[in-house]
């Protein structure tokens, strides 16, 4: 051993000779590595372990006690410290060398009041003097260490305080992290009186030995060329097509028919494209499945829409590894590499021709060795399942966990793809991942709720698209409808050497009906086996569009619902669709006027099919917290209301006779006062509209 060093690092040796440097991790080669999509198909030349800080609810403790799915994630800490005075909140302490690969979190101070806005401190290395130090909204995505899109929030269209805000940008350390947040305003655990903080911290440990540059500040600045160009990468779409072969493919695919295009080459697909059109293409999307063997073994089976991150109904969009056009042409940048050949296949499982249009796949050069690893694609769906556990009465009793996908075998977790269609006018998603690798008893990975590990928070429905997180569609967040959300990993994939076992809680608000559809993605090394197995039948099912293709609603006939109008005017409060069959409302929802004052008015607009002579009948919703409205239509009074009682009812009530033009005319409603047992609140709920002809 006189002309060579070996380090062992988890097993793998990495050779170097005298005089020649062992290059540590650091800031810059994170950054590299983030954009080497290679780095994912190969096992990590230096070993590491992906983990998961965060603001979980203590009380879940295993699988088999109470309160596995406790549900109070928020201001939930390691410990508390008292440091120079002062009191801080201790988030995250763990040994290194490691690093921090992704924050995320959202807040909202006291009861609902505006966040204090405290001070967020990263200590490196048993270090007094924090290496990072900053207002917590500044420090995550708030330009305190870098913009773009290594630091940014989901959509603008969010209003600021119900976004989740992301941080990519990597800290390494070389001996230990703690991560801490300090504010004067109260906190408790669970946050059921205080400041409430959710926070998830996803971090890398490394084997003891491995060579670490920890982070400092003057390197940001050492290192913005570099910061910039990686941002800019992941902003853009493909690799680059030099030096590489392209197959293209393409045709009519018939009912129960596939097409098949083979590579009998070694190598290893580096771009996989194909415009899809059909006459329904949302279940074109659906039941035409995409499959790839390997050198002869199948290891991708998912439909289309999935695949490329889009479900059936998303809108265009892209992410480090998938895109979606205007055009509806739609690719993946996944690397997939093979040592022989590969074989990709197209099967059509619907009752329609679908055409398959712009297909390609390119291939580049791939060295095969001990580290290579095959990609893996699975899906499956709970179709039209109860969002209750058989026996719940409340929420907290009705969760449960689904199994994303359980892999035997050694390789890295890469992303997912979940798309669900929601029963119901309230959030489905509340909660939270659950990953464990190796045989885990608790799982590294306990997150905070659905959303948050999807990159947002409280189940907003904006449209997003980020390089590592994706809503393309949120339309049934909180109403009836399909929702699709994408979590795809660079720095925070997750190695196993033994297993993987995802699991994702399915928490619904309402007891309702769910299709809940999860397609999973990972590489493996050959040999590796998992429990998710090809399902035609279910793909083939007619995908659902309008809430009535899952869920028997209950409707008046003649109605013309409250939360279909569309609001001309408000002048104060906040309007929204309100769900709940136990209402007994016309379509199981109403439109819900709340935080209005007395004086203020709300002016709908209703249609009229013919025009004649008309009792208008609307359905008012009362409860003990609704206010006194009057009411006209167009510009004559039809009555004044009290809308006042001691639980949730609603009933018809006549707004007179009055001659209507065929067109749109206008629901005008006032609040004029309040009852004196009622809670002050002003609301106001319409259900429906009901025109009764009359001579």
């Amino acid at each position: 051993m006189n002309n060579v060093m070996i380090w062992a690092i988890c097993g793998t040796l990495i050779l170097t000779v005298p005089g020649m440097a062992v290059q540590p991790v650091s800031l810059e080669s994170l950054l590299d590595e983030m954009v080497n999509r290679d780095h994912l198909a190969q096992l990590p030349a230096v070993s590491y372990t992906c983990s998961q800080a965060s603001s979980y609810d203590r009380g879940s403790v295993a699988p088999d006690q109470p309160g596995w799915f406790a549900n109070m994630d928020r201001s939930w800490f390691v410990r508390t410290e008292e440091k120079d005075g002062r009191k801080e909140y201790v988030l995250m302490d763990e040994a290194g060398p490691g690093a921090i690969v992704r924050i995320w979190g959202t807040w909202h101070g006291p009861s609902g009041e505006p966040f204090s806005n405290g001070t967020l401190r990263i200590y490196l290395d048993g270090n007094e003097t924090a290496a990072i130090e900053g207002p917590i909204t500044e420090i995550i995505d708030g330009g305190g260490l870098v913009t773009g899109t290594l630091s940014e929030g989901v959509s603008p269209q969010t209003p600021y305080g119900q976004r989740g805000h992301n941080l990519y940008l990597p800290i390494p350390y070389a001996k230990h992290c703690k991560v801490t947040y300090e504010t004067d305003v109260f906190v408790d655990d669970g946050a059921h009186r205080g400041e409430a903080l959710y926070y998830q911290i996803n971090y890398r440990t490394y084997a003891s030995g491995t060579p670490i540059q920890s982070f400092a500040m003057d390197q940001i600045k050492a290192a913005q060329a570099k910061i910039d160009t990686v941002q800019k990468r992941l902003l853009r779409s493909g690799p680059d097509n030099s030096r590489r072969r392209t197959t293209d493919f393409g045709g009519t695919i018939g009912a129960g028919q596939d097409l098949s295009v083979a590579i009998d080459r070694p190598g290893a697909i580096r771009r996989l494209s194909l415009n899809l059109e059909a006459q329904n293409l949302p279940q074109a999307l659906r039941s035409t499945v995409l499959s790839i063997e390997f050198d002869g073994k199948q290891t991708v089976w998912v439909p289309v829409g999935e695949f490329f991150g889009r479900g059936y109904l998303s809108e265009p969009h892209q992410t480090w590894y998938t895109e979606v056009t205007e055009d509806g042409l739609m690719s993946t940048f996944w690397v997939m590499p093979f040592q022989e050949s590969c074989k990709i296949t197209l099967t059509n499982l619907g009752d329609q021709d679908v055409v398959i249009r712009d297909g390609s796949a390119l291939v580049g050069r791939w060295e095969w060795d001990e580290r290579s690893m095959y990609f893996h694609g699975c899906w499956h769906q709970l179709t039209e399942v109860s969002s209750f556990k058989e026996g719940a009465t409340a929420p907290g009793e009705g969760a449960f966990d689904v199994n994303y996908v359980t892999v035997e075998g050694e390789g890295v977790f890469v992303g997912d793809t979940l798309t669900v269609f929601n029963g119901a006018a309230a959030w489905w998603g509340e909660g939270d991942e659950k990953i464990f690798v190796d045989g885990e008893a608790f799982p590294s990975h306990f997150g905070t709720g659905t959303e948050d590990y999807y990159g947002y928070a409280w189940c907003r429905p904006e449209y997003f698209a980020s390089p590592f997180h994706a809503q393309p569609s949120g339309a049934g967040n909180l109403v009836p409808g399909f929702t699709v959300n994408s979590r795809y990993r660079s720095l925070d994939a997750i190695p196993f050497t033994r297993s993987i076992k995802f699991d994702m809680e399915l928490w619904h608000w309402h007891h309702t009906t769910v299709n809940f559809a999860p397609a999973s993605f990972w590489y493996a090394r050959p040999g590796a086996s998992w429990n998710i197995e090809p399902d035609p039948g279910t793909a083939a099912l007619t995908v659902p569009q309008e809430r009535s293709d899952i869920v028997e609603v209950y409707k008046v006939e003649g109605a013309i619902e409250g939360e279909d109008l569309k609001v001309l005017e408000r002048t104060g409060g906040t309007v929204e669709r309100q769900g709940g069959a136990q209402f007994r409302w016309s379509n199981e929802e109403q439109v819900w006027w709340k935080f209005g004052a007395e004086g203020d008015r709300l002016v709908l607009e209703f249609p009229v099919e013919a025009a004649g002579r008309y009792e208008v009948m609307a359905s008012l919703t009362k409860a003990v917290d609704y206010g006194i409205v009057a009411i006209s239509v167009d510009d004559t009074a039809a009555g004044r209301f009290d809308r006042f009682n001691n639980g949730v009812a609603n009933d018809e009530v006549s707004l007179g006779v009055h001659t209507l033009a065929a067109g749109q005319h206008k629901l005008t409603v006032e609040l004029v006062g309040s009852n004196p047992q009622a809670v002050d609140s002003y609301m106001f709920g319409l259900d429906y509209l009901r025109l009764v002809p009359k001579p």
